[in-house]
């Protein structure tokens, strides 16, 4: 019965993280997406690892497909929404590490949600 009553989080979309996230192969879109709906639901996805740098509440889901590798960032730390900041396909041939450009614009959206959800929150008081 408390599955029933669980609530799923709205999952917001932040920049192009949307449309990026389209454009994975169908496989790799069915599995990030199982994964964020499991995090919309709270639990802790088993493909979801913390982002490094990034502090608690920040995760990448990643998959491989096809001797490619996809990710997806997104934040659970604000209440009752799970912001999408951004989906990649990482192409770098520098080791598993994010490339800087791809956490400079994580960062960016990480504010955007940040002044996003605070302008929610403030518009149901």
């Amino acid at each position: 019965m408390n599955d029933l009553l669980r609530t799923i989080k709205p999952a917001v979309f932040v920049g192009s993280s949307r449309t990026d996230l389209r454009s994975f192969p169908g496989k790799v879109r069915q599995e990030v997406g199982q994964a964020l709906f499991e995090a919309q639901l709270g639990d802790y996805p088993a493909k979801a690892k913390p982002l490094k740098g990034f502090g608690s509440g920040v995760l990448e889901i990643r998959d491989n497909f096809e001797g490619g590798t996809y990710r997806a960032v997104y934040v659970v730390r604000f209440e009752g929404v799970l912001y999408v900041l951004h989906a990649l396909q990482k192409k770098s041939t520098k080791g598993i590490a994010t490339p800087q450009r791809h956490l400079d614009l994580v960062r960016q959206r990480l504010r955007e949600a940040e002044t996003l959800h605070k302008a929610i929150k403030g518009a149901k008081i």
